[in-house]
């Protein structure tokens, strides 16, 4: 049976308590999992995938139900003030959130491999602990990387969607924005999760078009977060601004959120929650947006960053004692003893002081990845577009580099 119509709050407690008890009592699920650096684009676009899912799912579906999980522990939450932004205009809490915690069966025995079927959104392949035990499980995609080829071509009942875009939540709105509008069509019924999030049972097209606003808004946070607005060229697809002038009439449908929208000014607060980490510790900057794969029998990393190297330097020395630039080199070679990497790169997104977008990349290896560094330094001149950049405060240090001109930035692929 379809989730009848209702808030986003109220669907993802029902999605929460559903997984926990099916955990318990090996029920079956589908579960819709956004990449393992968690970010924002990742929770929108498997929430949205869920809820939408959900209310209209296809006949010989695995589960009526689809549950979003967030590919990250619960604690590593308190990393991600845009997250706490987008709550707020999405009437959503953190603790509304399923996580990576809540699949390892406190009072039971854990998931079980075949009672899954996996939905990935913004990325197309399973990593770490997930791919080992669920990869088989796979069942659909909706991304906006390169394609790996892992997931299955007939993917039926669910979808395979893997095209460049901007925002991968823009492929999610496009996929099933017909079964938003179906769903509208419909009568507007609450189940009783309502009840237990103090939501009114109601049918009145009013509470609907303010529950539809506030998913307009989640969807929105990411799209234009990661398009700057919708003014970044090199990464903007059609996909993305039909997005935005589809969920802005969501928006527009409802008085109360219609009144007071203002795209611009929405843009500037998500993008100011984003980058809002002075606060974090040098590690929990790395931790934030993280993704780690296995490739030639070397264990990668990389870490995004939305600040310069010349910040995290500075963030590195500051905590820890000694001195000298040695270091950071020193509190990056920690972060991959923890991790057993072999190679590890970090990838900058700042605004210069002159209020240029600038991008910047450093690679630090090990000696058993240094001839394969060394092969991803020569190749990526060309390919990534990259100079030698030199980071004031590491002046002496090699290993950074940045774009000599603007586009598409695949370094994951390269290394």
């Amino acid at each position: 049976m379809a989730f009848q119509q209702n808030s986003l709050r109220a669907f993802l407690s029902h999605a929460k308590s559903s997984l926990l008890t099916a955990v318990k009592t090996s029920e079956k699920l589908t579960l819709v999992v956004g990449n393992e650096s968690a970010d924002l684009d990742s929770l929108t676009s498997s929430v949205l995938y869920a809820y939408l899912r959900s209310r209209s799912p296809p006949q010989n579906a695995f589960t009526p139900l689809y549950v979003p999980l967030l590919n990250i522990p619960a604690v590593d939450l308190r990393l991600r003030p845009d997250f706490e932004a987008v709550f707020r205009h999405a009437n959503i809490d953190a603790s509304h959130l399923t996580t990576l915690d809540d699949l390892s069966g406190h009072d039971g025995p854990a998931l079980k491999p075949d009672h899954t079927r996996w939905i990935l959104v913004d990325h197309n392949k399973l990593q770490g602990a997930l791919d080992v035990k669920f990869a088989s499980r796979v069942q659909g995609v909706i991304d906006h990387h390169e394609d790996e080829g892992s997931v299955i071509q007939d993917s039926e009942p669910e979808f395979r969607v893997i095209e460049r875009c901007g925002s991968c939540t823009s492929l999610v709105v496009r996929t099933l924005k017909a079964s938003w509008d179906k769903g509208n069509d419909a009568s507007s019924l609450s189940s009783g999760a309502a009840h237990a999030q103090g939501d009114s049972l109601t049918t009145d097209a009013n509470m609907t078009a303010t529950w539809d606003a506030q998913v307009a808004k989640m969807a929105l946070a990411s799209i234009l977060v990661d398009t700057a607005n919708l003014t970044a060229e090199e990464k903007v697809e059609q996909a993305d601004r039909d997005a935005v002038k589809y969920l802005e009439a969501k928006i527009n449908l409802a008085p109360q959120e219609a009144s007071k929208w203002d795209r611009a000014q929405f843009y500037q607060e998500m993008d100011a929650a984003k980058r809002d980490i002075d606060g974090l510790a040098f590690e929990d900057l790395l931790r934030k947006d993280y993704k780690q794969w296995t490739d030639n029998g070397l264990l990668l990393g990389i870490s995004s960053v939305v600040k310069p190297l010349d910040f995290l330097a500075e963030k590195a020395i500051n905590g820890a004692s000694g001195d000298g630039e040695d270091l950071f080199v020193t509190a990056i070679g920690d972060f991959m003893a923890a991790r057993d990497l072999t190679i590890f790169a970090i990838m900058t997104t700042s605004t210069s002081p002159g209020g240029k977008f600038q991008r910047e990349l450093y690679v630090q290896a090990l000696s058993a990845g240094h001839a394969a560094a060394s092969t991803f330094s020569r190749q990526s001149v060309e390919e990534l577009r990259l100079e030698d950049h030199s980071v004031e405060i590491l002046s002496e240090k090699p290993g950074a580099m940045q774009p000599s001109s603007e586009g598409p930035w695949q370094v994951p692929p390269c290394l």
